[in-house]
């Protein structure tokens, strides 16, 4: 696909983003019309349907969106620093990392801010992937080694998890609702809050697409064209974990995503890694702005969480694409 076809591509994933948006402001507890919907978007006026559109509706839909294509670049990046095409937040332990520690900040350490939580999150992502690539012989073992490990780890800090949501008391009904992943009572404070998490993200990860597309060769090869190794790695697992960073404390995990978005993508065979990495963020926007509205309608009043939405979706994507046998990846096994 040269790069015309390739603009497309991406233009056309983003104008369907934008319809599902569009469209999820319609329905809910009360159903507007799309005249009511395009009139207040045009010209708040202050009364329910303008309350409806932009306090509720909208900054929910944005969000649900900004999560898609950070989780979705963070799955590229850490399939590339791996050259591992199982190889995603959830799997390397990445996601389970976040979550950990900002479950036991919550209940724990009340009196922290929750501004702090993306930083704790950060920190523990880290720290989970940095065991996961160390079991699996520095990310580079067979995948296997891959999922082993980041299975072990999420298991281990679930367990953690597990226990802290038993300490919580009261607390652990809307806790356990956070962990199954979602965008209910989203503001936009939440989207200022985690925006910047998932730009740092997309937009390393674009700024970089050259080191990107080297990590696809040999780490002998990638040295000979000058790569230091030593120096880029840490910076592409900080980049591929800020997205997670900033989204679980305000969505919960998200599954799949970083897994499905960036092998569809690739399916497309968009042209260099810079059009391979927009496409990716476009498509994992659209997956997660999908569940949302899915999760939001399929049972109104009642909500399912976008993590089962997720799940049910990327579940199928998975098996067809081992049962096609697409989860190749450039330059495995150099």
């Amino acid at each position: 696909m040269d790069a015309r076809k390739s603009s497309i591509a991406i233009g056309f994933v983003v104008a369907a983003t934008l319809l599902i948006i569009v469209s999820g402001l319609l329905p809910g507890a009360k159903m507007l019309s799309l005249e009511s919907v395009l009139r207040v978007l045009w010209a708040p006026d202050g009364k329910i349907d303008s309350i409806l559109v932009w306090t509720l509706r909208l900054p929910r839909s944005l969000a649900a969106s900004i999560a898609g294509a950070g989780l979705a670049v963070s799955g590229y990046l850490l399939q590339a620093l791996t050259r591992n095409p199982l190889a995603d937040p959830g799997i390397t332990g990445v996601t389970a990392g976040a979550i950990a520690p900002i479950v036991g900040c919550f209940v724990l350490l009340p009196s922290l801010s929750s501004a702090y939580y993306p930083f704790v999150g950060l920190a523990g992502g880290l720290a989970a992937a940095s065991v996961t690539f160390w079991v699996s012989r520095g990310g580079n073992g067979r995948p296997l080694h891959l999922a082993l490990g980041g299975v072990s780890i999420s298991l281990f800090l679930g367990a953690i998890t597990i226990y802290v949501l038993l300490l919580a008391g009261p607390q652990s009904t809307a806790l356990l609702f956070w962990l199954s992943g979602g965008f209910q009572g989203r503001t936009w404070t939440h989207v200022i809050h985690m925006l910047p998490w998932a730009v740092v993200g997309v937009a390393g990860a674009l700024l970089l697409h050259r080191v990107v597309a080297m990590f696809s060769l040999s780490d002998h090869a990638a040295a000979g064209m000058g790569l230091q190794l030593n120096v880029w790695k840490p910076i592409l697992l900080v980049l591929g974990t800020c997205p997670v960073a900033g989204v679980a404390p305000v969505a919960g995990p998200v599954a799949f995503v970083g897994l499905a978005a960036p092998h569809i993508a690739r399916l497309l065979k968009p042209r260099g890694a810079v059009w391979e990495i927009a496409l990716t963020a476009a498509i994992g926007a659209l997956i997660v702005t999908c569940a949302d509205l899915i999760g939001r309608t399929i049972a109104i009043p009642k909500e399912l969480p976008v993590g089962i939405i997720t799940a049910l979706l990327g579940g199928p994507i998975f098996i067809y694409l081992i049962q096609r046998g697409r989860l190749e990846f450039k330059g495995q096994g150099a």
